[in-house]
């Protein structure tokens, strides 16, 4: 009542409706399924690289015997003695596409590594230097990223030569370009940042700037694209493999295998196959490695973002 003798209106009471606490509850079970769906990629992804990495540094232990020596009669399909089968000189199909991994691998990683350095170095040399100089850098990268890299890594080979060293060298001068163009847009928009313009003040050099400022804000954005460029990388050692620029028979190698089990397909299809399923593979882990680490290093998840900082120090 109030002091007129009026009643008061009531206010309503607000309660939790029993389909809000069932929400939080499906919400806490939605939280659950995703950490455990975490912890299952988790596995998988280091399970895969640590098969990788076999692979590169001991294939002997997931294959023995010499790829390139016959073993049994030609042309023998998938057994429980010849998991691939036989080719057509009678080697194990599964040795070979397990010791043909490290060229493309070896040649994908250092290439990329190469890729790196170089990329990075003239995306921030671009991005600091005088308008002029930097015009001219950036102008010259837009010719080369005018073209696709495949092409661009067929021209270096063709002037380098063959073998596994020449496919480094064109990985690397093919992905540098891409790499170089996308540290200049992060360098130019970081440059104008007011803790640069303070270092400036205090009487930081244009060194100091980069090594101590300008990297450490692009380690994340540098490790997304390494990551992610891995798979177009043993894409394009595969290819020029297979276009005969790399190894050369009879020395295990998937994109070799593969364009020699091509007139073969009708009749013994798992020479070609299984070193095809393991290109195909390793790019498919590469893509998935890429969008975990860009996960991961994802500033703006509350969730992943002790772990980026762990990765990064």
């Amino acid at each position: 009542m109030t002091a007129h003798g009026v009643a008061a209106p009531e206010v309503p009471i607000r309660r939790p409706a029993p389909e809000a606490s069932a929400g939080t509850g499906a919400g806490r079970i939605g939280k659950a399924v995703a950490a455990h769906r975490h912890k299952v990629a988790w596995g998988v992804l280091l399970l895969m690289l640590a098969a990788l990495a076999l692979v590169v540094f001991a294939p002997g232990l997931i294959a023995s015997g010499n790829p390139t020596e016959p073993v049994a009669t030609a042309l023998t399909g998938p057994s429980g003695q010849h998991w691939f089968g036989t080719d057509q000189l009678g080697r194990d199909v599964f040795t070979r596409t397990v010791f043909g991994g490290r060229p493309i691998i070896v040649a994908s990683l250092v290439g990329i590594l190469i890729a790196t350095v170089s990329g990075v170095a003239m995306g921030l040399i671009g991005g600091v230097a005088p308008p002029l100089v930097s015009g001219l850098i950036m102008r010259i990268l837009d010719i080369i990223l005018a073209l696709p890299a495949l092409l661009i890594a067929l021209m270096v080979v063709a002037i380098v030569g063959t073998g596994t060293t020449s496919v480094i060298v064109a990985v690397g001068f093919a992905y540098a370009p891409a790499f170089a163009r996308v540290i200049y847009s992060s360098v130019r928009r970081l440059r104008t940042a007011d803790y640069i313009a303070a270092s400036r003040v205090f009487g930081g050099s244009g060194t100091h700037n980069i090594f101590r400022h300008l990297l450490p804000n692009l380690a994340n954005e540098i490790a997304v694209l390494v990551s992610s460029a891995i798979g177009w990388a043993i894409l394009t050692a595969g290819t020029l493999s297979f276009l005969g620029f790399g190894v050369s028979l009879p020395k295990p190698d998937w994109g070799v295998d593969l364009s020699s089990g091509g007139q073969y397909l009708e009749t013994a299809w798992w020479i070609s196959t299984f070193p095809g399923l393991a290109i195909t593979v390793s790019i498919l882990l590469s893509n998935y490695l890429g969008d975990f680490v860009g996960a991961a290093l994802d500033p703006h998840s509350s969730v992943k973002a002790p772990r980026a900082s762990a990765l990064l120090h």
